[in-house]
């Protein structure tokens, strides 16, 4: 396999009473995997604004991002480079909508669920892995580290 690209990537844990939204995907290249509401950073978008346009695209819910939990440098299972922006986020508004072409179903969880082995099937394992140990470690970094765009 040769690489494809780089792709830049924007995902949220949204966090609720002490649980965490997953997604169910259900792309070609990830059918009925788990994972957080993300996806790809538009050419020219403000990385917080990319994280928070996925979550509602996705979920249909408004989030108000709290924090990061670091970037990702990953090959992804269609053989990119990723690289992934985390953050962690809150609901705001909206309400949940999900479309069934590209996520088929969302749950609440644990976070520490997503450590036991095959309880689900999750996209990017490794990824998802340090994440939740980041979040149960309390590694959560303030936005500041993220600049604003400025003008192109």
């Amino acid at each position: 396999m040769t690489k494809t690209g780089i792709v830049l990537v924007a995902s949220v844990s949204i966090i609720r009473a002490d649980k965490v939204l997953i997604i169910k995907e259900n792309k070609h290249t990830a059918r009925n995997k788990w994972n957080f509401p993300g996806g790809r950073i538009e050419l020219g978008e403000d990385i917080l604004d990319a994280a928070r346009r996925e979550v509602k695209e996705e979920t249909g819910y408004d989030v108000k991002l709290t924090g990061t939990t670091g970037i990702y440098n990953f090959m992804s299972s269609t053989n990119n480079q990723v690289i992934m922006f985390h953050f962690t986020g809150e609901i705001i508004g909206g309400s949940l909508q999900i479309d069934n072409i590209e996520i088929s179903e969302c749950k609440w969880i644990t976070v520490s669920d997503l450590l036991i082995p095959n309880l689900y099937e999750i996209r990017e394992i490794d990824v998802i892995k340090q994440i939740v140990k980041n979040i149960i470690n309390e590694n959560n970094y303030s936005l500041s580290l993220y600049n604003q765009k400025l003008g192109m």
